[in-house]
Formats: C-alpha cells, sequence, structure tokens
C-alpha cells in the first residue's frame, strides 16, 4: 500500500512536468506519453534517496530529456514519418491569448533542438541558467549562449507577426 501511494505522489507531482519536457523534444504526443511512462518506471524503481525535491526534479526532467535524445537519435538512424506525427499545440495557460500562444509555440518548436530546449526549460519550466546547463550537460556559458540565440532565431521566426516584443 505504501508503494502505491508513493507511485500516485510521483505520477501526481511529475506526469505534467515529464509530458511537456518530452514533448517539447519529439512533438508528439505518443512518443512523449512512451517517454513519461519510463521516466515515472525509473524514478519508482529507483531506491537511492534525493538530495532535496529540487534534486529530484532536476533529475526527473534530465532523466526525460535524456530519454527523448536517445529516441531522436533512435530515430535519425532509420528515419520514417507516421501520419500522425503532427505537432499537436499545447493548451495556453489561463489569461493568455491562444492565437499568439499558438504562433510562438510553432516557432519554438521550429527552432533546434539545443535552443528548443533552453527556451522552453527557461519559459515554460522557469529554469535558470545554471539548473538549464545541468539539465542539458553542458555549461553555464553555453546555456546562456543557447538561450541568447534561441531567443534571437525566435525573434526571426516571428518577424512579421502582430505580436508584441515583449511576447519574445
Amino acid at each position: 500500500m505504501r508503494e502505491r501511494r508513493r507511485a500516485e505522489r510521483l505520477v501526481n507531482a511529475y506526469a505534467d512536468l515529464i509530458l511537456r519536457v518530452a514533448y517539447t523534444y519529439l512533438g508528439s504526443r505518443a512518443d512523449a506519453e512512451d517517454v513519461c511512462q519510463e521516466t515515472l518506471l525509473r524514478l519508482l524503481r529507483r531506491r537511492e534517496p534525493f538530495e532535496s525535491a529540487e534534486h529530484e526534479r532536476a533529475w526527473v526532467v534530465s532523466v526525460s530529456a535524456n530519454l527523448c535524445r536517445d529516441l531522436l537519435r533512435r530515430r535519425s538512424a532509420r528515419p520514417t514519418l507516421a501520419l500522425e506525427e503532427v505537432a499537436e499545440p499545447v493548451a495556453p495557460e489561463p489569461g493568455h491569448d491562444l492565437a499568439t500562444t499558438t504562433r510562438v509555440l510553432r516557432a519554438v518548436m521550429r527552432l533546434p533542438l539545443a535552443y528548443r530546449e533552453a527556451i522552453f526549460l527557461h519559459y515554460y519550466e522557469n529554469y535558470s541558467i545554471r539548473e538549464i546547463a545541468r539539465a542539458c550537460d553542458c555549461s553555464e556559458d553555453a546555456a546562456a549562449a543557447r538561450l541568447s540565440r534561441g531567443r534571437a532565431k525566435l525573434r526571426e521566426l516571428l518577424k512579421g507577426d502582430d505580436l508584441d516584443e515583449g511576447d519574445v
């Protein structure tokens, strides 16, 4: 019974986060769900305690990102395209303009993976540069550069849209 409560707590605490991270990488809800399931299984099997709640969350994001990268590597080794692989927009936060949110999300999904990852972790998950560096297994300077270059590319992609400068 204790193990069941632990599993429910972990699913409630992390399933949405894992799905958002995985979808950002993969652009496929089905693949994101697979990564979510695998990440949660690894978390449940882990017996070593975490140093803190932040450490646990960082571990979850890191494992999710690594599983996504592995899946992307496997895909590139044998490229295929399924008809179901159409990007699905993520539901906007309450109070956000749906059209603007959709345009920005589509532009973010078109960024190269390193930039998309940094943008997502910073703006959607409120990660600091230090946390991005840890999650992406890179230096803080590299994380800051990815974020800066990602923003520049995002502005370029959104040029001509009727977005306020503050939206990017």
